[in-house]
């Protein structure tokens, strides 16, 4: 018997139970869909992770005050009978000292931009929100690759008269107006109970890659929130623009020195520093390893799904030889060999998994797309993925359609002759 002929009769071996052969190829179909469902998500976000980086620019640092991480030790200890710590207050930096980067390293510091944050009330009219408010400063826009698309940012004069402006991101314009694109520019809205004039809409930023709303945001300035909205001392957060990318290493290293010195912070280093700082490359980092695993947990759940469908496959090979002992008695009493009947049940097998695995990646591209469509995830369909998973799932099917074939080969003719 011939390839061909052999690929006929399996056909019409499985033609003959529909109902089961699909259920048998119902393992396949999901453990390849998912497996092109989870690669695509972990390549969109990892996408989205690298466009938020580029966008913001990988010469930024991001200062982050803290307390301090003291190690415990016979010098700290001496230190703190004498009534001194020896880590200095570790309250955390102020806006003053955040501003005298740009001026004390010029050569390495392009642009800073201290923010502080905090919830608020908003209220226009009869209608009450809430928001997050940011407090910036003049360099926000260019540091943080901020836009208003109408009306203007804050001035110096306004940040440095703690001035009650404001800029507006488009879900506030929804809370307050039920419109995301009305333009709020001009218009007076309380935030927690005091007025503010909207000078200017951001333009629309959508949310990052970890979910969060970056049009949900009220941006007044800096020394205003600082005084008159959360009543802060201290920033929470410091944007830090190097002049270069190869910079950027000598500007982490005399901030940190700077601060050490400006907080009286005794070694060692960094377990005492009462900050962090961190670069666009570490953050992307963390994110893309973060992404990375859940991808691989996931891709694991979904082959142990194809192996399940694996294990489906043999079960319904050896039903499928056991009904069928009668004919292939008959086929070897009339000269097929071993090797023929072999074949015709591995390829039975191979079909199911090649056909579970063709449908299983219109489900996992077609799953990809619904979830970018309606629920807005970020989703690439790897091609790679997608030819791995059909390899794996026919490779499954082989393996798996091994030992039932086997025992159809190996069935002796008038046993199978006597079978009822």
């Amino acid at each position: 018997m011939n390839l061909l002929e052999s690929l006929r009769v399996s056909i019409r071996g499985l033609a003959n139970n529909k109902l089961r052969s699909a259920l048998t190829m119902l393992g396949i179909i999901i453990g390849v869909g998912v497996v092109i469902m989870v690669v695509a998500i972990g390549e969109g976000a990892t996408q989205r992770v690298t466009e938020t980086v580029n966008s913001l620019g990988t010469n930024l640092l991001t200062i982050f005050p803290g307390q301090q991480r003291v190690k415990i030790t016979a010098a700290t200890t001496a230190a703190a009978k004498g009534g001194n710590s020896g880590g200095g207050g570790g309250a955390g930096i102020t806006l003053l000292e955040a501003e005298s980067f740009g001026q004390n390293f010029p050569k390495t510091v392009d642009a800073v931009a201290p923010t502080v944050r905090g919830d608020v009330q908003i209220r226009l009219g009869n209608k009450d929100a809430n928001s997050n408010l940011t407090g910036a400063d003049i360099q926000f826009p260019y540091v943080k690759s901020v836009e208003t698309d109408r009306g203007r940012f804050f001035t110096e004069e306004e940040v440095d008269g703690s001035q009650k402006v404001c800029v507006l991101g488009t879900t506030v314009a929804d809370k307050l107006l039920g419109n995301s694109k009305a333009d709020m520019t001009g218009q007076t809205i309380a935030i927690n109970r005091q007025n503010y004039k909207v000078v200017g809409m951001q333009a629309p930023k959508g949310a990052t890659s970890w979910g969060q709303d970056q049009d949900d945001v009220v941006i007044v300035p800096i020394t205003t929130a600082m005084r008159r909205v959360l009543n802060r001392k201290y920033v929470n957060m410091i944007s830090v623009r190097c002049t270069t990318d190869k910079m950027m290493p000598l500007a982490q290293e005399q901030i940190s020195a700077y601060l050490r010195n400006k907080h009286h912070i005794q070694p060692p280093y960094p377990d005492n520093d009462d900050f962090n700082i961190r670069s666009q490359t570490d953050l992307m980092q963390t994110q893309q390893s973060v992404t990375g695993t859940m991808t691989t947990l996931l891709s694991i759940v979904a082959v142990i799904s194809l192996i399940v469908g694996g294990i489906g496959i043999m079960n319904i090979m050896l039903v499928s030889v056991t009904e069928r002992t009668r004919e292939i008695g008959i086929r070897k009493a009339i000269g097929a060999n071993p090797r023929d009947i072999l074949l015709q049940f591995l390829i039975e097998s191979a079909i199911l998994s090649l056909l579970g695995g063709l449908i299983g990646i219109g489900v996992g591209v077609g799953g990809a797309s619904l979830l970018a469509s309606v629920g807005g995830w970020s989703t690439i369909v790897n091609v790679n993925a997608v030819f791995v998973a059909v390899i794996v799932s026919v490779g499954v099917g082989l393996f798996f359609g091994i030992y039932p074939a086997s025992k159809a080969a190996s069935l002796p003719p008038i046993v199978a002759l006597r079978y009822e």
